[in-house]
């Protein structure tokens, strides 16, 4: 009896041992995956590109779930699934898009802006309705394909082919690519870049749009480059570079920069800084500065990676000084316009988060990520109505008033450019549609040993390949950014090891990890990665903790202004939004363009006016800010969206002081912040402050009172 006792026990001892050996995980920290390795399950940079740091999965690998499914149902509802019902640009009656012969009245940028993001999101909800509408133009796409390889409406400029529609075009094709694996795509490329090749260089992408903006069209290249290998696309990166505005330059003449060029005062001489950038237009530069970052994976000059960053931090040095991770610009920057109240396009919004995730792809670097989100999360939200049935052209971090009027100079833009409308402008109308489904397509990606790594954190469900081409799913559960805990729960048909890297954000000091319940050895002060190497089984449980601090930015080239944040949100004045409907054929801007027999009175517009003072400045104790702000969370709103004053789940208590002489100005804008600190005789007021995100009336950066 003792014998068998004995040997049960010995039993249960290597079993607990067995069990104890396949719970162990090994924890590094890392600041970029190893680029060595190479991916067997995905497609990566083929030689002689530089590897990439991360592989993009393919469309639909990842569903969003929480608030971020709610916001692609409500774009599915609102204005992205029903542009083509109200659109003229999106009309199929005489369309040039829709031509074999790339002839018609509507056919240029509008038709693939609306696209790239229309058909993504069908992909990714798998909507029968938004699918069978996007065939209609992808088969009409690649029906277009003429016998010299052109493709698309047959659009001059300055003497040469527009290239940049397919260029826009193209990002359709490849995503339409990975959804059906559609031959077709891959010969239209082909060909298509074998016309580009013989298009003589004094031809090729001339000004303005399509010079500007080569960094797409060389993005797509190498696309078909490491599907094909075909060499003549190596000759071709280098004529699209080659021809392309040097973003990497810095001694510019003013002639060659080709923006509008506004200055503050007529007797000032254009400042040296001036001549740093090829170009300041809002758009171009966020959608553009990365392309030596793009041609650096074929030259393997850091010269080009650092123009890149160069390019971001150029523009954020004398435009970019306040809080939600854009710049002051409108249409374009201009020299003494760099007020908190100077705001950026939605498409700027947008191009900037799709150029942050091409960049994390390429370098690896987690500021990306953390800026992504530092956009999507408190600048974008409130560029469109929650409803997403209209939407700002301008949207700025301290924005007072949305309404129809001319704000020129003020803003660049002379009309209506403030207002919630639901189609007033040709290019942000059609271009936003990308926003949250690319952002959608890279919360997760491949990594270069057959791992996966939570790049960007919402709640969403990814389905991929792992090391030697096993399939697994890992569900991340969380409310993130509104809450500091993040749960990854993982489901395989069989044990299997592979490396999970998890990025740890910039903004977080004291990161935690616990992997089915054991807490790991984690001490990093510092944004990088946390690479978790385990025997992975279904059922295992990450929680990842960030815990979330106060902290207040000063903003010292910019008046000393002061912005708020708690972990990666930043904090506006709530103010109480008052929205008045109004008709969006009287209100929309000239080059509006409605399809025959809408009916309006469907899609209206909206002022929104304040009800509540805004002209506060911010008291608070650097030294104590738990004294200053209390942070009051509340429930999650039931409708899963959190990006309303109503709504908003965490709010921070403070104190402030008005400002009598900070009102509405004479180009009936917030008017522009005054030097801090400010003196104000006025009591000391209890105020509330809401994520920046919900507020679409929003005082952001605050003067601080002495």
């Amino acid at each position: 009896m003792d014998q068998i006792k004995l040997s049960f026990l010995l039993l249960i001892t290597v079993l607990l041992m067995a069990c104890s050996g396949n719970d162990q995980t090994q924890i590094d920290l890392v600041k970029r995956p190893d680029t060595a390795h190479s991916n067997t399950n995905y497609i990566g940079n083929k030689a002689p590109l530089k590897p990439s740091a991360f592989i993009k999965l393919p469309v639909g690998s990842i569903q969003p779930e929480g608030w971020l499914k709610e916001y692609l149902v409500r774009q599915q509802n609102g204005l992205t699934g029903h542009l083509g019902e109200i659109s003229a640009w999106l009309q199929k009656e005489d369309n040039a898009w829709l031509a074999t012969d790339g002839k018609g009245k509507w056919g240029w940028e509008e038709v693939p802006y609306w696209l790239k993001g229309f058909a993504n999101l069908g992909y990714i909800l798998n909507d029968k309705r938004i699918l069978d509408e996007s065939k209609v133009w992808i088969e009409a796409a690649l029906a277009s394909q003429r016998t010299d390889g052109n493709f698309g409406p047959e659009r001059m400029t300055h003497g040469g082919q527009d290239f940049w529609g397919n260029m826009i075009m193209l990002y359709c094709l490849q995503s339409y690519y990975e959804y059906s694996n559609d031959q077709r795509v891959i010969d239209l490329m082909t060909k298509y870049f074998k016309f580009q090749l013989t298009v003589p260089d004094e031809e090729f992408l001339t000004p303005y749009w399509q010079r500007i903006r080569g960094g797409d069209n060389l993005h797509s290249v190498m696309w078909l480059y490491n599907r094909t290998g075909e060499e003549f696309l190596l000759e071709l990166m280098e004529k699209i570079h080659r021809n392309t505005a040097p973003w990497t330059s810095r001694d510019h003449q003013r002639s060659d920069i080709q923006c509008r060029q506004h200055k503050r005062y007529n007797d000032q001489d254009w400042p040296e800084w001036w001549t740093t950038q090829i170009d300041w237009h809002n758009v171009n530069h966020a959608q553009c500065f990365r392309e030596p970052a793009q041609y650096y994976l074929l030259s393997h000059k850091e010269a080009d990676l650092k123009a890149t960053y160069d390019n971001f931090n150029i523009i954020r040095e004398y435009f970019g000084q306040v809080p939600g991770g854009m710049f002051g610009s409108d249409e374009n920057c201009r020299p003494g316009y760099d007020d908190p109240r100077q705001g950026i396009e939605t498409c700027g919004i947008v191009e900037q988060m799709n150029s942050d995730e091409h960049l994390l792809r390429i370098t690896g670097d987690p500021f990306w990520a953390d800026h992504a989100e530092e956009v999507a999360f408190n600048t974008y939200p409130a560029a469109v109505m929650p409803d997403f049935k209209s939407l700002h052209y301008i949207t700025s971090p301290n924005m007072v008033l949305c309404d129809h009027e001319n704000h020129h100079p003020g803003i660049d833009n002379s009309g209506p450019f403030l207002m919630m409308n639901p189609f007033s402008s040709r290019c942000c109308q059609h271009n936003h549609a990308q926003g949250w489904p690319y952002f959608v397509e890279n919360l997760w990606m491949a990594t270069p040993d057959n791992g996966l790594v939570a790049a960007i954190y919402s709640a969403s469900t990814v389905k991929a390949k792992v090391a030697n081409g096993k399939d697994i799913t890992i569900k991340q559960e969380t409310n993130y950014p509104f809450e500091e805990q993040i749960k990854l729960s993982l489901e395989v048909k069989e044990a299997v090891e592979f490396p999970l890297y998890l990025r740890i954000p910039g903004w977080c000091k004291n990161a935690g990890i616990k992997v089915n319940g054991q807490k790991l050895d984690l001490q990093t002060s510092a944004a990088g990665y946390a690479k978790l190497t385990r025997k992975w089984q279904s059922g295992d449980v990450v929680i990842i903790d960030f815990p979330m601090e106060l902290g207040v930015k000063r903003w010292e080239k910019n008046h000393n202004s002061a912005s708020v944040n708690y972990g990666p949100l930043t904090f506006s004045l709530k103010i109480e939004e008052a929205y008045e409907r109004k008709d969006s054929e009287e209100t929309a801007i000239g080059d509006s363009q409605w399809q025959d027999g809408v009916d309006k009175a469907k899609w209206p517009s909206w002022e929104i006016s304040p009800l509540s003072a805004w002209n506060y400045g911010l008291i608070y104790d650097a030294n104590n800010l738990a004294n200053s702000f209390e942070v009051v969370k509340g429930e999650w709103p039931g409708n899963n969206f959190p990006f309303t004053p109503e709504a908003a789940p965490i709010k921070l208590k403070a104190k402030g002081k008005r400002i009598p002489e900070w009102q509405i100005d004479e180009h009936k804008l917030c008017g522009e912040i005054m030097d801090s600190p400010v003196a104000s005789s006025e009591k000391t007021e209890d105020i509330e402050l809401i994520p920046m995100g919900a507020a679409r009336l929003r005082i952001s950066a605050f003067p601080v009172v002495k």
